[in-house]
């Protein structure tokens, strides 16, 4: 799986697994892209198919076994959904 990286201040990994089609997926895309973080994302639905069902596999084993979007990891701290304090604080530490 090959994700999109987008620059910004290094705060550590931080990865980002979404859907086109998610408004919630969006505004957590534009929350780390305004607060000017560098990141990682990728959208699950737009992978060819076989690699969308590794991606998603991974996702649900890895990080979120409820397998909802957005999955948000950063640092190793899973934030499941558009959770903006959260993320805020997660970027702080």
């Amino acid at each position: 799986m090959d994700m999109i990286h987008v620059d910004g201040k290094d705060r550590g990994p931080i990865y980002l697994y979404a859907l086109s089609t998610c408004g919630w997926c969006a505004k957590t895309k534009e929350l780390l892209t305004t607060l000017g973080v560098a990141f990682d994302y990728v959208f699950v639905d737009l992978l060819p198919k076989v690699e969308m069902e590794q991606t998603y596999s991974e996702m649900l084993q890895l990080y979120n076994p409820l397998g909802s979007f957005p999955t948000l990891v950063v640092n190793g701290k899973v934030i499941i959904g558009y959770q903006e304090n959260e993320i805020r604080e997660a970027l702080a530490e």
